[in-house]
């Protein structure tokens, strides 16, 4: 093709930039209206045109001059800007070339209805003005296609530097956890090993004293009265210990809550009547057969009722059992005792917390062994109460327990 002189497309030049705000307005309706390109509908008419226009002046000043090596820096930087903001405002690279190939159909449209209208324009100038455009618009093209495609390697660097620190961060957590939990059952499972080396031996010693001629019941009485309370805090410690250490596949049956109901009353009713208190229970006749845990089902509930009895000195103790939103039910314990004040509420589930009187015997367990159950099996706890007016503590269990992996006791 024979060299266009310089100066030669200054007409088309001119007609173009008179042009230039319905070429920009063309443009964003066919963006708008092209399916191919579809992050456009969550733009606004400025987003959407974002550095065009000033690509546009560069094509003109490109024309004119038949060299874009005088404004190849220039187009560069307009080119990654608008490849950089497309990224960000969410375009895929295929809507990033769409849409630039549309401007191309925009322009090279133009120029063959100017070349159309202009005799003088000849079929030369028309082929050189739609090479030097087709040419830019490629350069436009690649840069905003590699900026986009930096600019998603650099978030992708960014996002897998923040996931590794996550990972790492979270790694470390699990550590502490493991080790955490690994040390509370070896010191709970130490002093149970040795309170009851202990036990054994001050339990043999009262028997040789209680065989003995010289000997001082009411002494005797105390000492063994020690030793009950001794080795019932021995256990509970050891139910802890066993409750952290639990590590086996969790198992869930059906059964009926009426059933546990019945058992429940009967294992709390000696002691709640050798306290004087009413044990009162009720069970909704809407519910019936539930998929859990049973074991630690009765767990939690045996857990509630002895703290309930223990902490009442008169008065009653209520075991409901009731519906609850779909697809749940609620445990619900209920006392008359001395309630728990309000600075003790945000701790009485924690590790040997107790939120009584030292002169009730305890290790601040039983609430603490209720929170690891009720976590187990999907149970949400909340309780109210005031000093001296009694506590009740409700939890919200699914009627089906849902656990992958979970085994199926049928």
């Amino acid at each position: 093709m024979s060299q266009i002189t310089t100066g030669a497309l200054n007409g088309l030049v001119t007609a173009l930039r008179g042009q230039q705000t319905q070429l920009t307005d063309r443009w964003i309706q066919l963006v708008f209206g092209d399916a191919e390109v579809e992050h456009s509908d969550d733009l606004t008419y400025r987003q959407l045109a974002d550095h065009v226009p000033r690509i546009f002046d560069e094509i003109c000043l490109v024309l004119e001059s038949q060299d874009m090596d005088s404004q190849e820096h220039a187009i560069e930087h307009d080119a990654r800007e608008h490849g950089k903001w497309r990224w960000q405002q969410g375009y895929r690279i295929d809507e990033l070339v769409r849409e630039l190939d549309l401007f191309r159909q925009v322009l090279l449209a133009a120029i063959g209805d100017y070349a159309q209208h202009n005799p003088s324009f000849d079929r030369k100038r028309e082929e050189r003005a739609r090479l030097i455009t087709d040419q830019t618009l490629s350069f436009v093209t690649l840069t905003s296609v590699r900026e986009a495609v930096s600019e998603r390697d650099r978030k992708l660097d960014e996002y897998t530097g923040m996931l590794e620190r996550a990972n790492q961060e979270l790694t470390f957590r699990e550590r502490l956890i493991s080790e955490l939990y690994e040390t509370r059952m070896q010191v709970a499972r130490r002093v149970t090993h040795d309170l009851r080396n202990f036990l054994n031996v001050f339990a043999t010693a009262l028997q040789l004293i209680g065989r003995s001629q010289a000997k001082n019941d009411r002494a005797i009485a105390l000492a063994k009265r020690q030793v009950t309370d001794m080795a019932a805090l021995v256990d509970e410690m050891g139910e802890y210990s066993k409750v952290l250490g639990d590590d086996s596949i969790l198992t869930v049956e059906r059964f009926d809550l009426t059933d546990l109901f019945d058992e429940l009353m009967q294992l709390c009713h000696s002691s709640a009547k050798a306290k004087g208190l009413t044990l009162k229970g009720r069970v909704d006749p809407a519910l019936s057969m539930i998929t859990s845990n049973r074991l630690k089902m009765k767990q939690i509930a045996l857990n509630l009722l002895s703290n309930a009895i223990k902490y009442t000195t008169s008065g009653e103790v209520e075991l409901a059992i009731v519906a609850s939103a779909a697809k749940h039910w609620t445990l619900r314990v209920s006392d008359t005792g001395m309630g728990i004040s309000e600075e003790d509420r945000e701790r009485v589930f924690e590790e040997f917390e107790r939120a009584a009187s030292d002169e009730i015997p305890g290790t601040g367990l039983g609430l603490a062994i209720v929170k690891e159950l009720a976590r187990e099996l999907q149970g949400v706890i909340r309780f109210e109460s005031y000093k001296g007016r009694g506590t009740v503590f409700e939890v919200l269990f699914p009627l089906v327990l849902e656990i992958e992996g979970a085994a199926s006791a049928d």
